[in-house]
């Protein structure tokens, strides 16, 4: 039998990932995290829904970071809009004025999740998306995908990623009109319905 040096780091062999956690509650939330849209602004929009696994059971302890263009279809360039506390350097949550385009929000403890964010513009040949990832328990990797609004059919086909998919598959990716600028978006994350999920190289 080998002995192995586990006194000097570069003996020591690597090993597999495994799932830890998870931990994502800890440091990662922040006050406001889903309140991306400044104060008052007219194009505001509100997507909220429930991130399943494959049985599906709602998770209560998945994050979900949602980047999105502005309203002309501008990627925002503003440094951020959390404010600190200069005592105790805790988050106080976001200032109510730049748009960063980005938020991150917790699952609570029914799986549900949420966000005031400003609707999309288009962005070249693409119809308007939010993009969006996706870290839970038992995934090694997050996972990406976006969330289009209804609307134009006609720009919905001809976007180039809804375009290459199956009726049934495209509709995973295109949120549910709920009325007074709300838009339903669920996240499964395998098994019947898994949503749609993105691989970047």
């Amino acid at each position: 039998m080998t002995k192995i040096d586990t006194s000097r780091p570069d003996s020591v062999l690597p090993t597999p990932s495994h799932t830890v956690g998870p931990f994502y509650g800890y440091a990662l939330p922040f006050p406001g995290g889903g309140d991306i849209a400044p104060v008052g602004h007219p194009d505001t929009i509100t997507i909220q829904g429930h991130v399943h696994d494959g049985e599906g059971t709602a998770l209560p302890d998945a994050l979900v970071e949602l980047w999105g263009a502005d309203p002309d279809g501008n990627v925002p360039t503003a440094n951020g809009s959390i404010r600190r506390d200069a005592a105790t350097g805790g988050y106080l949550g976001r200032n109510g004025v730049e748009f960063t385009g980005w938020g991150r929000i917790q699952t609570d403890a029914d799986g549900h999740w949420y966000a005031r964010t400003l609707r999309p513009g288009a962005r070249g040949r693409s119809a308007p998306y939010i993009s969006v990832c996706v870290f839970a328990r038992g995934l090694l990797t997050h996972l990406y995908t976006r969330i289009y609004l209804p609307g134009d059919e006609a720009v919905l086909a001809a976007d180039p990623l809804l375009s290459r998919l199956p009726d049934e598959r495209r509709d995973t990716l295109i949120a549910a009109e709920q009325g007074d600028g709300t838009y339903r978006f669920d996240i499964r994350l395998q098994g019947e319905g898994e949503t749609v999920f993105l691989e970047f190289q």
